[in-house]
């Protein structure tokens, strides 16, 4: 018993130094958690302070109830207790005593409602927004499209930063903002209304950022929506909030507040990006072109789960060696479409259909897996409509271009860069 005894004790203190020690290696993130955090994150909304401001409001009549109720049930208890010679007294109701246990309570729970439900009806009350976006959830990122307002048209994927899942495979942690680093965060400017839109692709999401006081589900074929207004310039961080599948603890929300001359710019600088990026729907690409547009893609939107080098780990299969990957085209593309294993594998139909070729024509001529095959965008397209490739389609390769095997000792990056 003693030897147990010890080693429970040694084991406390060990784990208990362990938790100090990691403590120690990070600091308190703006806009997101702090180190030993016990209440609410700084408000950087009108609403997240009325939040904050009602949720003591009840906690202090909450508290003062349960002293005084407890403390007339003691006080009754030890004055009246039988080894004093006390003795139950015998009476009938007391009108004026159900009057006031009826009337008190009601006006309790009336001084609780009333700020209770104005700082509901303003949580809901999304009119005259300045600035409309989608938050569309994926398995497991976030969509982001802008409606209404400036920067109209801009839309996006927000994803883990794939060095913040490498960080976490390895099991060492890092950062402040571990496991909330995206590779592209929501940009809105400081002062101005914004709705947020919310809807999801395959399963329950919820979008919730706590700085902002905002927390909304976002459920497949419905259209939910809630709205913020930023006070404050900076960086605030949220998760999804709904338990959505294996990848939960790795779909954050970023979300950067800019002021207004500032956000004007970026909004000018993304619609630069867009035209840069948008693509010919009836251009046939070669298959160096593809493979140097698919890495990027695969970089962005794959490499977080499957690994840069194609290896995957635990319940995510290798795509190196991969008899998918290696096989016919139509059975891939039809796992980038519709996705497989109950969601392990997603559905990436929301990518584009130039996206979706360059994706698989790389991993099938990357590491290992030098099949020489491609596929181009208008596959995908009647890919859409039901309309695969025939067994075997997609081996021949565009006279333009020899196969990657054959460009032995050159890497990828060479390729993209000779393909501008």
């Amino acid at each position: 018993m003693n030897s147990m005894a010890s080693k429970l004790a040694a084991f406390g203190a060990a784990t208990g130094a362990s938790a100090a020690a990691w403590a120690a290696r990070v600091n308190d993130l703006p806009g997101g958690p702090a180190v030993n955090q016990l209440s609410f994150h700084p408000a950087a909304t009108r609403i997240a302070e009325e939040q904050h401001w009602l949720l003591w409001m009840l906690l202090i009549i909450c508290t003062l109830i349960f002293v005084a109720v407890f403390a007339v049930m003691f006080y009754s208890i030890w004055k009246h207790r039988k080894s004093q010679g006390a003795q139950a007294a015998s009476f009938h109701e007391s009108v004026s005593v159900e009057v006031a246990w009826t009337l008190v309570p009601f006006l309790i729970v009336i001084l609780m409602a009333l700020p209770a439900t104005k700082v509901l009806v303003a949580q809901k009350d999304t009119t005259n927004a300045d600035l409309t976006i989608k938050a569309t959830g994926y398995q497991w990122k976030w969509g982001y499209d802008y409606l209404k307002g400036e920067g109209e048209g801009i839309a996006f994927l927000s994803t883990l930063d794939s060095s913040q899942r490498a960080l976490s495979s390895a099991g060492t942690p890092e950062g402040d903002n571990y496991l909330l680093k995206v590779d592209h965060p929501l940009v809105v400017p400081v002062g101005k209304k914004v709705r947020i839109i919310t809807t999801a692709n395959d399963v329950i999401h919820a979008w919730m950022v706590p700085a902002f006081g905002v927390k909304q589900d976002a459920i497949p074929g419905f259209v939910r929506d809630t709205w913020f207004r930023a006070e404050k310039i900076g960086d605030f961080y949220g998760q999804c909030a709904e338990l959505c599948g294996k990848e939960h603890a790795y779909m954050p929300i970023h979300v950067k507040v800019l002021s207004l001359p500032d956000y004007s710019a970026w909004v000018e600088q993304e619609h630069k990006r867009m035209a840069a990026l948008a693509d010919d729907p009836n251009k046939v690409w070669t298959l160096q072109e593809l493979i140097a547009r698919g890495e990027k893609v695969y970089a962005a939107n794959c490499a977080a789960c499957h690994q840069a080098n194609g290896q995957g780990g635990g319940a995510i299969k290798a795509l190196d060696g991969s008899a998918v990957v290696k096989g016919p085209l139509a059975e891939q593309m039809h796992v980038v479409l519709e996705g497989r294993n109950n969601g392990t594998m997603p559905a990436w139909k929301q990518l584009s259909d130039v996206e979706l070729a360059a994706v698989v024509t790389y991993t099938k001529n990357s590491w290992t897996n030098q099949t020489g095959q491609l596929v181009q965008p208008a596959d995908f397209n009647a890919a859409r409509q039901g309309k695969f490739p025939a067994e075997g389609a997609g081996a021949a390769v565009s006279a333009e271009a020899p196969p990657v095997a054959a460009l032995d000792g050159v890497t990828h990056q060479t390729v993209a860069l000779a393909a501008r």
